[in-house]
C-alpha cells in the first residue's frame, strides 16, 4: 500500500470515525459468521453533536511514492544476473553482452515500455557494425642499426598501425601540450600526416610541483596519454611515438603489466566519420634516445631549461628515421544499444533520457570482470527507474514528458554506443531535453570512506544553470545526500566530464548530469563485484536519479540552454 495515500485515507477514516462516536444509536445489531445468535451491545445515550469538521486528505506526493518502489532488493536482484560469471564480463561484441541486451530487452519488454526502433529484428534492439581489431604477429621496429622487440621494447594502442614496414621520420613535439599561454606545437607549423614523437608526463616548476596544474596539482596532461594523443590526433598526426624518461619508471615492467591489454581487441566504427585515429606507440627510454639521437644527460637539461623558462623551448634533439611495422588484423561485428520508450502526456514531444552502459571488459587473462559496479550499478537504476516511472502511468500518474530509457554498448570502448545513438537518434536531438547518465553508483572511493552518503554529479552546471539547480533542490527536499562537484572544474585532471556517455549528448548542446560515486581499487579489476556494492548507498542514489527525472519530465517549462562552460 502506497504510504502516502494511506496517511491521506487515515486522517479522513479517523474524522469520520469521530464523528460516529457522537451519533452511535442506542443498540448495534452484530450478527456473527458462524450461527444465527445475535448479540445487542446498548451504548451511551445520544448526545446531539455540531456538525463534524472533516479533514482535507493530503495531496499525495507522487514522486515519493514511486520513488520508494527503486529498493535494495530489486536492485540486487537484477545485478546478480548481469554481474554473474554467466555474462563474462559483457565486454562489447561478446556472448555475454548479447546476453545482457537480451536481458534487459525482455525487461523493458516486460514493464511495457514500446520498442522504438524500426527496422531491426527487435524493436528494443538499436544494432550497428563495428570492426574489431587485434595486433597481429610479427610486430618490428628499428632505428639506425638497433631492432626492437615487441612487448619488450615497445608496444602500441589503437589506430591502424603499420601493415607493412614503414619508414617514419619523427618530429619532436615536446610535450605535446597545447593551451593557453603554452604550446609545444606553435614551431612546428603544420603536423598534418606527419609522426611525432612526445615525451609523457609534463613540465615541472623548480620546486618539482607541476608548472600547468592547479594549486601544484598534475593537469590533464600529466594524467595520462589520452589529452596528448587526442590534441595530436586534432592536428592530423599520423602516429605518436611516447617516451618516459622519468628514472623512476620501468618500462620493462609497464609493457608486461599492459601485454594483456594491448593484446585485446579494439574495435571502432566500420566507417570512422573523422577518419583513421594515430596510432599510439609507447618506446623504453633506450630506444626514445636512439629515436632522438641524443643521449642520456642531455634529456635533464632539457627539462630544466623548460621549467626556467615556463614555456617551451628549442630542442637540441634531431630525431633520426625509424622503420616500424605493426600488422593489424580485422574483422566486422554486430553490437547494440537497448532501448526502451514511455511516451508523455501533454508535453510527449519533448523527451527525457535516462542512460548507463551495460557493457564491461570481459576476460583478462582466464579472469572474468564483472563489472558490477562499473557499469552494472548504472544499468540496473535505469531498470528501476523504468519500472517506477512505468508504474506511475499505469495508476494514471505518469510524465508529461516522454522517457527514453537507454542502455548503451562499447563505452568501455571510446563510448562508441552512445556516439552511435547520437549519430543516429530514434527521436530527434532538438526534441531531447536532457540526459541524465547513471555510470557507477555502487561504492565508496577513497575520498569518502566513513564521511556521510555522498554522490558526485558531473556537468549538470555545464550547459544549464536550472538543471544544475533542480538537483540540488530535490536532493534536499528528498535525498539530503553530500553532493560533490568538485569534477566539474575545467582543471580536472581525471577529465572524467570527457569519459562517460552523457558526454556525446553534451557535445550536442543537450544539458546533462552525470552520477558516478568516483573510482576504487577494484575499477577495471577483477574484484568489480556484486559483494563489495553497498546497496544502501546505490538506492539512494538512484533515487536521487529518478527525484531529479520526475521534476523534469513533469514541470511546465523545458529547462533552458543558458550556460557554456568548460
Amino acid at each position: 500500500m502506497k504510504k502516502t495515500s494511506l496517511l491521506a485515507w487515515l486522517l479522513v477514516a479517523g474524522t469520520a470515525t469521530a464523528a460516529l462516536a457522537q451519533q452511535t444509536p442506542e443498540k448495534i445489531k452484530v450478527k456473527h459468521k458462524r450461527g444465527k445468535t445475535k448479540t445487542e451491545v446498548t451504548a451511551a445515550p445520544m448526545v446531539e453533536a455540531s456538525t463534524p469538521t472533516v479533514a482535507t486528505p493530503m495531496a499525495a506526493d507522487w514522486a515519493q511514492n514511486y520513488a520508494e518502489t527503486i529498493t535494495q532488493a530489486d536492485l540486487r536482484q537484477h545485478l546478480s544476473v548481469l554481474a554473474s560469471d554467466e555474462y563474462e564480463g559483457r565486454e562489447t561484441g561478446e556472448k555475454g553482452q548479447k546476453m545482457a541486451a537480451e536481458y534487459i530487452a525482455n525487461r523493458f519488454k516486460e514493464l511495457g515500455l514500446v520498442g522504438p526502433v524500426t527496422n531491426s529484428d527487435n524493436p528494443y534492439l538499436q544494432h550497428f557494425t563495428m570492426v574489431r581489431s587485434t595486433w597481429a604477429d610479427g610486430a618490428t621496429l628499428k632505428v639506425g642499426t638497433g631492432s626492437y622487440k615487441w612487448l619488450t621494447d615497445f608496444y602500441a594502442y589503437g589506430g591502424q598501425g603499420f601493415q607493412q614496414p614503414t619508414t617514419v621520420q619523427p618530429v619532436f613535439a615536446g610535450y605535446g601540450i597545447e593551451q593557453e599561454g603554452y604550446s609545444d606545437y606553435a614551431a612546428l607549423g603544420d603536423v598534418k600526416g606527419k609522426d611525432l614523437l612526445i615525451l609523457l608526463g609534463e613540465p615541472q616548476t623548480g620546486q618539482g610541483t607541476a608548472l600547468l596544474g592547479k594549486a601544484g596539482q598534475n593537469s590533464k596532461w600529466g594524467q595520462d596519454f589520452r589529452a596528448k594523443l587526442t590534441l595530436a590526433a586534432q592536428k592530423g598526426a599520423r602516429s605518436v611515438f611516447f617516451v618516459d624518461f622519468n628514472p623512476n619508471s620501468n618500462f620493462a615492467k609497464t609493457a608486461a603489466r599492459m601485454a594483456p591489454y594491448v593484446s585485446r581487441p579494439s574495435i571502432a566504427f566500420k566507417e570512422a566519420a573523422d577518419g583513421p585515429r594515430p596510432t599510439a606507440y609507447f618506446v623504453s627510454p633506450a630506444v626514445g634516445y636512439k629515436m632522438l639521437g641524443t643521449a642520456a644527460q642531455t634529456i635533464p637539461k632539457y627539462e630544466a631549461a623548460v621549467s626556467k623558462a615556463g614555456k617551451p623551448v628549442t630542442s637540441p634533439f634531431r630525431p633520426v628515421k625509424a622503420t616500424v611495422m605493426a600488422p593489424r588484423k580485422t574483422e566486422d561485428f554486430t553490437t547494440e544499444n537497448v532501448l526502451g520508450f514511455l511516451e508523455g502526456s501533454d508535453l510527449k514531444d519533448d523527451i527525457m533520457i535516462l542512460s548507463a552502459h551495460f557493457d564491461h571488459i570481459g576476460i583478462i587473462n582466464g579472469e572474468v570482470h564483472n563489472g558490477a559496479d562499473d557499469d552494472g550499478s548504472g544499468t540496473v537504476s535505469v531498470l528501476e527507474m523504468a519500472e517506477a516511472f512505468t508504474k506511475a502511468k499505469a495508476e494514471g500518474h505518469g510524465p508529461r514528458r516522454s522517457i527514453l530509457f537507454l542502455t548503451v554498448t562499447g563505452e568501455e570502448k571510446g563510448l562508441l554506443g552512445s556516439e552511435y545513438y547520437t549519430d543516429h537518434p530514434i527521436f530527434p536531438l532538438e526534441k531531447t531535453m536532457v540526459d541524465l547518465n547513471t555510470d557507477m553508483v555502487g561504492r565508496t572511493d577513497n575520498d569518502h570512506e566513513g564521511k556521510p552518503d555522498y554522490v558526485y554529479v558531473i556537468g549538470s552546471d555545464k550547459l544549464s544553470s536550472e538543471l544544475h539547480t533542480i538537483l540540488q533542490a530535490q536532493n534536499e527536499k528528498y535525498v539530503k545526500m553530500d553532493l560533490d562537484f568538485r569534477f566539474n572544474d575545467p582543471e580536472d585532471p581525471n577529465r572524467f566530464y570527457y569519459r562517460s556517455d552523457h558526454y556525446n549528448f553534451a557535445k550536442h548542446n543537450i544539458p546533462v548530469a552525470f552520477f558516478f560515486n568516483g573510482v576504487h581499487a577494484d575499477y577495471h579489476g577483477a574484484g568489480d563485484e556484486i559483494e563489495k556494492i553497498e546497496f544502501p548507498k546505490m538506492e539512494k542514489r538512484a533515487r536521487l536519479v529518478f527525484y531529479t527525472a520526475w521534476d523534469l519530465a513533469n514541470r511546465d517549462k523545458r529547462i533552458v540552454v543558458d550556460s557554456h562552460k568548460k
